[in-house]
């Protein structure tokens, strides 16, 4: 198997399995990646950033509460059509919204099975993949970023080959905690060709200020690894980390990518919390009276 740098990256899995508890009650009924930024879900936010980088094929992993997730990327109901449409004029440019987003993508659904951790979704996905490298992403987090973090990702696979993470740079001393911090050598501003990747290892022993967030270009080298790593699996959690290290240990091509953008990480109530003001404010219709709301609280 090998790489192939010109290859074009049309097939994305998103991890959407989680049971969000950190938001309970309201994800009791609720998928979190359904949980809204301003009139948009969380998920769909990701969607769009794939499909602007040239995703075809998203294949969502989901669990058993989660089918809110595959309604709203399906046509919308002849209820809500004919309302739109009674609606005339004032509301047609709504009728378009609801309609693009079923057509945005080729969307295939799978309930996640198998033991716990963020390397099953992989596995579940592997038999659609194929013989191709692939975006591997979850949809509670993402970058607002130009280019967007897909195709940051792309471009350095099609540049350097391999497997790519995505990165954000250190900002508080804390995060070095938080994070699997990437270490190797910088062959550009930016991008490091992996050696390490050390989980959570405090500044002091940390390699680098690149932290591995939000996702990953995978290429089909790591079904393999998988395999070989479920087979020896001895407890805890099934992760995709300790696998990555194996490739690299094997001098397979894995490359680190500070990604030019901002980090949001919807999964947290208080970045939740900034995202909405963020997203608010960078809003044309609502930005001037939102803004003099917020100026009138912190009077």
């Amino acid at each position: 198997m090998t790489d192939q740098l010109n290859a074009k990256v049309t097939k994305a899995v998103i991890a959407a399995a989680g049971f969000g508890t950190r938001f309970l009650p309201q994800t009791k009924a609720m998928p979190k990646e359904m949980i809204p930024l301003i009139d948009k879900p969380i998920i769909q936010y990701v969607v769009e950033e794939l499909v602007a980088a040239g995703i075809k094929d998203i294949i969502i992993i989901s669990g058993s509460n989660k089918r809110s997730i595959e309604d709203h990327f399906d046509l919308p109901n002849q209820d809500l059509v004919a309302n739109l449409q009674a609606g005339g004029a004032k509301k047609a440019h709504l009728l378009e919204q609801v309609e693009h987003i079923s057509n945005m993508a080729n969307f295939i659904y799978i309930r996640q099975k198998g033991l716990y951790g963020n390397a099953t979704p992989v596995e579940n996905a592997s038999h659609l993949i194929g013989n191709e490298p692939f975006i591997y992403t979850f949809a509670d987090d993402f970058f607002v970023a130009s280019p967007n973090r897909t195709q940051q990702l792309i471009d350095t696979h099609h540049k350097y080959g391999g497997s790519v993470l995505a990165c954000k740079r250190v900002d508080e001393d804390s995060d070095y905690d938080k994070y699997g911090i990437a270490g190797g050598e910088e062959i550009e501003p930016g991008v490091l060709k992996v050696k390490q990747i050390v989980e959570k290892p405090g500044k002091e022993n940390a390699p680098s200020n690149m932290a591995s967030v939000s996702g990953y270009l995978l290429t089909p080298h790591i079904f393999s690894y998988l395999e070989e790593a479920k087979a020896n699996f001895s407890g805890g959690e099934f992760m995709i980390q300790p696998i990555m290290q194996a490739m690299i240990n094997d001098g397979l091509g894995i490359h680190a990518k500070m990604i030019d953008g901002d980090w949001y990480d919807t999964g947290d109530k208080l970045e939740y919390l900034k995202a909405q003001v963020d997203f608010a404010l960078m809003r044309d219709d609502i930005a001037p009276e939102f803004l003099q709301f917020l100026r009138k609280k912190l009077q």
